[in-house]
């Protein structure tokens, strides 16, 4: 599925039940006015926004409603991508996972344009994140490209985002957790992470940049460098997206792949059985996991 984002083209998206973005009713559009400084000499320069393509594959024992994944994007100003991710362990409880984080999304998409929000990332998780009343929890990241080219990301967790310039990182977040396997959530309960927790960051982005954003089933099972490669080959955000989230199943499903995710379980201590060691085995695999992967190529209006 493929998704373009653009100033004159206004849509909003959330995944429904079977993976697959909706478009909801777009807003009336907002004007501006830029002004400067009589001393000054504006720098000008291009209005920015972003094109995306997007691929979710559902957990394979998840298939059917579409696994706990959430995402939507807004062409709102410079583009706003967010993704949420549904804490699976609230299925002990007879709790719906994938509920509050499509709610959350949902309630996100619909606040995008809230002028107390004022496209600020982290106000919008606040807002989002209280006008949620589903029962669970979500890690989240937000990000959003204003026309000058900054972009703006709040993160609560481990999903991750990447920025890609001329084939190198130059941007990476870093996965929030209160220990292995245990990432920040925003969650129904009283005590839990807010978005004062959220990890704010701005990167001065410039056309051509690449924004790979997606849930740990993705950063879990395929390294930065792999990333980067498919970045490289396949120029094509839709067919970019399509490829890493193949990319991404196939490690997670390989139970003898030295995935992200088995090498950082070994360096935390977790590990085989040690008469397992003694006849060189080690801990191996990628996660099974659903899988979100939005690729955004930032482009000039």
């Amino acid at each position: 599925m493929a998704i373009t984002v653009s100033y004159s083209r206004h849509h909003q998206f959330v995944s429904s039940n079977n993976g697959i973005a909706i478009q909801l009713p777009s807003k009336k559009l907002m004007s501006f006015i830029r002004c400067s400084s009589p001393q000054s000499t504006p720098i000008v320069r291009p209005e920015l926004s972003i094109r995306v393509g997007t691929q979710l594959i559902p957990h394979p024992k998840k298939v059917a409603k579409g696994g706990e994944d959430a995402f939507f994007v807004s062409s709102y100003n410079g583009g706003v991508i967010a993704v949420a991710d549904g804490v699976s362990g609230w299925a002990e409880k007879d709790v719906d996972p994938a509920q509050f984080s499509r709610e959350l999304m949902r309630k996100a998409s619909s606040l995008v344009e809230d002028e107390e929000v004022n496209y600020d990332p982290r106000i919008l998780v606040r807002k989002a994140h209280a006008a949620t009343s589903s029962t669970g929890s979500a890690t989240v990241i937000v990000s959003m490209l204003d026309k000058n080219g900054i972009l703006k990301v709040a993160n609560v967790g481990d999903c991750g985002l990447r920025v890609i310039r001329k084939g190198q990182i130059i941007f990476s977040t870093f996965p929030q957790e209160h220990y292995f396997d245990c990432p920040y959530q925003l969650s129904s309960e009283a005590v839990t992470q807010t978005y004062l927790d959220a990890t704010v960051t701005s990167v001065d982005s410039m056309k051509g940049d690449i924004i790979v954003m997606g849930s740990d089933g993705l950063f879990d099972n395929v390294f930065d460098h792999e990333i980067v490669s498919t970045i490289t080959k396949h120029q094509d955000v839709v067919e970019a997206a399509k490829v890493l989230a193949d990319l991404a199943y196939k490690h997670s499903v390989d139970f003898y792949f030295e995935s992200p995710y088995s090498l950082e379980a070994r360096a935390r201590g977790f590990d085989v059985p040690w008469w397992k060691k003694l006849v060189g085995q080690k801990l191996t695999g990628g996660k099974m996991d659903d899988i979100t992967v939005i690729v955004g190529e930032v482009v000039s209006n």
